[in-house]
């Protein structure tokens, strides 16, 4: 492997695109994605302002779902004292504001599915290859990137979060012994019995947005009927090497600038994996799969384990074919 030694000024003058560290002979792509400082060009602006404005709800999404404290003493005080109203109508009132909680993530998550087709759109569509694709439209990549760690982060919260079924359950049985004859029953304009279902399809979920993405990346696919399959999933696995190689090069993980970065780096890898795990008929994990799955494991069992433990989880429980007789016994060992 040659590594061609660049001058720190033709670095400074690529701007915040790293060009070619070292060429392999797999081709992995090497170039450093700034996950920190991207802006958007203005080929990528339009893009980029739709999936923004969808991005900057995040934070206040994931802050609703930390601080989400769930009604079950409220609900087991109803259950078992059936014949006390006041107490039925306190747990309905503790409920109700929590459903509409609820609503909202769920309304994001449609929001999400728009932005991830659209950005998707633009990463992969012809002539450009998907390093092309991901070098000169860092923006998008970075976005890209960020509803992966939205959506770990997210189903991490819910994974740790048994009231939110219990509440949502509560509340469907509530309305439909329509028990409540004159209480507040507004709340059923908001939730009507169809968004009932659909919010209990998405919350019956081990991981909820993750399963959003990965049906919108799959549907994304179907629909574009004349783009092949490998853009999509050439686009995912070389987010997943860039990802990689940023994560155990010291050359570019020193350059990030905060310990966050590192993180976000590692969530968006494990992100792209799974996805990929998902959409490619093949899957992630066998052996003409275009992601160095022992390379990429590896990188996560060098870091601290508190950092990655539950990364190596989502690997372990939300992708779909590591268990299959194709993956290598030592990628399953290596999980284990």
């Amino acid at each position: 492997r040659q590594h061609h030694l660049i001058s720190s000024s033709w670095f400074a003058g690529m701007g915040n695109l790293l060009k070619v560290l070292t060429r392999e002979i797999e081709n992995y792509p090497h170039f450093f994605l700034d996950f920190e400082n991207a802006q958007p060009t203005d080929g990528e602006r339009e893009v980029w302002n739709q999936v923004n404005s969808v991005l900057q709800e995040s934070e206040s999404i994931l802050g609703g779902l930390q601080s989400y404290k769930g009604a079950g003493q409220e609900i087991r005080d109803a259950i078992q004292n059936p014949s006390d109203h006041s107490l039925q109508e306190k747990a309905w009132n503790s409920v109700c504001p929590l459903v509409i909680k609820l609503k909202r993530f769920y309304s994001f998550s449609l929001k999400l599915e728009k932005a991830l087709q659209s950005l998707l759109e633009s990463l992969t569509c012809p002539p450009l290859t998907p390093t092309q694709h991901l070098e000169r439209e860092q923006a998008l990549a970075k976005q890209f990137a960020e509803i992966l760690h939205f959506t770990l982060r997210f189903d991490e919260l819910k994974m740790r979060n048994p009231a939110i079924q219990n509440d949502f359950s509560y509340y469907r049985r509530t309305i439909s012994r329509n028990q409540i004859n004159n209480m507040n029953l507004d709340i059923e304009n908001e939730v009507n019995n169809e968004m009932a279902n659909r919010m209990s399809l998405f919350y019956a979920e081990a991981t909820p947005m993750l399963k959003t993405l990965s049906n919108a990346t799959t549907s994304f696919v179907t629909e574009n009927k004349t783009l092949p399959l490998e853009n999509t999933t050439d686009c995912l696995s070389t987010m997943a090497s860039v990802c990689k190689v940023m994560l155990e090069t010291p050359e570019y993980s020193s350059r990030f600038s905060s310990e966050d970065t590192l993180l976000f780096c590692m969530r968006v890898m494990v992100g792209v994996i799974i996805l990929y795990d998902h959409v490619h008929p093949n899957g992630a994990f066998n052996k003409s799969s275009k992601i160095d799955m022992k390379g990429c494991i590896k990188v996560l069992k060098d870091q601290p384990a508190d950092n990655v433990e539950g990364l190596l989880n989502a690997l372990k429980f939300t992708t779909k074919h590591l268990n299959d007789e194709t993956t290598p016994k030592n990628i399953r060992t290596m999980l284990q």
